[in-house]
């Protein structure tokens, strides 16, 4: 007797039918809630080096070209990794692909202050470990969205609340990770900032491998007695799915199911009008995002405000109001039309920052711009993630996360080059003020493009 389902003496007649939630497992919140909390942990960490990495190279080679290398060597990695790291996770299991991806990248991350304190830190060096650090956050960032369907199966959340828990944990370890990065800089440096971050990947790593039990002791079928016995294990003896294609509990499917690796995520990717859209319009505007984070950013705060630290509290205040308007859009996002939330959320949340910089306005002016447009920008992660949530099959979640990570990645490293380059040669403002515009050009699309009609029919809009 598999998971997928059970037979039933009914009236003399064998019948066939799924089983419930309830009849697969116990009900455990532990894993789902360690799953988030390790997910906290390790993008707090990405969000300390993506505030203290472009400070330390500013304070080395006083470029901002050298900045947008950094952006460049730090981009080009989640390409790699997403391309790569969704057919490995897929074939190694989600619980140890992201308990060895966590761990290596604390090891990368505390290489460069150690390097720095001892031998000394040549540029190039530090550009390595950059390199080999990105290349290793895509497997672990979607070995543990991978699990996320699973663990709520298993804790018996609906999948939009556990998406949006989701979401809420990313904003959520972006403010902390940002304003301890702000808190740590104006204290004690970028460099030393860096050993709190590796110490967030290892704590990550320790609560999965501690919390999250293996494949066959997750999910398991249901005998034609009524019991729970253990399930043949998949891959890696990893959760993957519920078999059936909904996100319910359940079996994983053969390894067969899982062949095809990253070219069969593409193919599904490209069959989908609405993923289609949505990757291409969140890799334009991520080029755009990545030469703010990398050295636009950076550049106003030690330019025109004149403190780097405040770098880490403009990205916190992003992220708070981020925080603030995923709770607020899981209460009242359904409300509105999918696609013209989706264009009016990107425009608050891209065009107006860009915008109030081209301006130079102050601190005090700029924060709360950047708590109203996080706000906006809090619900564009839980559309996307409901929609695809929605529309991936199981057994393909991991290569077709991978493949819109490498995607919507993929102009990240141009985006971080350019603006270091466009900075350097016209200096910062103007430079703002064309990412402004170019921002606003994009982030309408979905009021026009046939694609995002989509959005409203498969959930995507709350």
């Amino acid at each position: 007797m598999t998971a997928e389902a059970r037979v039933e003496q009914a009236g003399g007649l064998d019948t066939l039918r799924t089983p419930t939630d309830h009849e697969t497992a116990p009900r455990r919140t532990v894993p789902l809630l360690a799953n988030l909390v390790a997910a906290l942990f390790s993008r707090g960490g990405n969000a300390i080096a993506l505030v203290a990495l472009p400070i330390i190279a500013l304070q080395q080679t006083e470029s901002p070209l050298a900045a947008g290398v950094v952006g460049v060597f730090s981009t080009v990695p989640l390409v790699i990794g997403g391309a790569l790291g969704g057919v490995l996770v897929d074939r190694f299991g989600y619980r140890a692909s992201s308990i060895v991806a966590d761990l290596a990248s604390a090891v990368t991350v505390l290489a460069i202050p150690l390097l720095d304190a001892t031998v000394g830190l040549p540029f190039g060096a530090m550009l390595a470990l950059v390199f080999l650090g990105g290349l290793l956050d895509p497997p672990g960032d979607t070995a543990k969205t991978s699990m996320t369907p699973d663990l709520a199966a298993l804790a018996r959340w609906p999948i939009e609340r556990a998406a949006g828990a989701q979401s809420a944990v990313e904003r959520t370890a972006m403010m902390l990770g940002a304003a301890t990065a702000g808190g740590l800089v104006a204290l004690i440096g970028p460099m030393p900032a860096l050993v709190v971050d590796a110490g967030g990947f290892a704590v990550s790593a320790l609560l999965v491998a501690c919390l999250i039990p293996r494949r066959n002791r997750i999910l398991a079928p249901v005998a034609s007695d009524g019991t729970v016995s253990a399930s043949r294990p998949g891959p890696g003896e990893e959760p993957a799915g519920d078999g059936a294609g909904n996100g319910g509990a359940g079996a994983a499917p053969e390894s067969g199911a899982r062949g095809g690796g990253f070219v069969e995520g593409l193919r599904f990717v490209a069959s989908s009008p609405l993923l289609r859209s949505i990757v291409l319009l969140v890799t334009l505007t991520n080029a755009i995002d990545a030469a703010g984070l990398t050295v636009l950013k950076p550049l106003y705060a030690t330019e025109v405000l004149g403190d780097a630290a405040l770098l880490g509290f403009m990205v916190g205040c992003f992220a708070a109001g981020a925080l603030t308007g995923s709770i607020v859009f899981g209460i009242v996002g359904h409300r509105f039309s999918g696609r013209v939330m989706f264009a009016a959320t990107f425009m608050i949340a891209g065009t107006v920052p860009y915008l109030t910089m081209a301006l130079g306005a102050p601190a005090p002016v700029l924060l709360p711009v950047l708590v109203l447009s996080g706000f906006a920008a809090g619900a564009i992660n839980p559309m996307i993630a409901t929609a695809m949530y929605a529309l991936v099959p199981d057994g393909m979640r991991a290569r077709v996360f991978g493949v819109t990570t490498a995607g919507v990645a993929a102009t990240m490293p141009l985006g971080a080059l350019l603006g270091g380059a466009c900075a350097e040669a016209f200096g910062v403002l103007p430079t703002v003020a064309g990412c402004a515009v170019l921002y606003l050009v994009l982030a309408s699309s979905p009021l026009y493009l046939r694609g995002f009609s989509e959005l409203r029919a498969s959930g995507a809009s709350g």
